[in-house]
């Protein structure tokens, strides 16, 4: 990494500022991502995301005891 020289305070106040509203974002974006991942993993979001494959083995349940039914 490359140091940088300052020639005035300035520059270090201007690059802190910075540096500290960059960590402010990454901190924002963690909550985010953290908000965001509670909100998947609330059980009726999972069972929605299961709810095509229920379907999916209802319905050859079904279609199963009627093919027998008819045979």
């Amino acid at each position: 990494m490359i140091q940088k020289q300052y020639t005035s305070f300035e520059e270090i106040d201007r690059d802190l500022k910075v540096l500290k509203l960059k960590r402010q974002i990454r901190e924002e974006k963690l909550k985010l991502a953290v908000q965001n991942t509670k909100k998947e993993l609330y059980p009726v979001n999972i069972l929605g995301s299961l709810s095509p494959i229920i379907q999916k083995i209802a319905i050859s349940v079904v279609a199963k005891k009627l093919i027998k039914k008819f045979n």
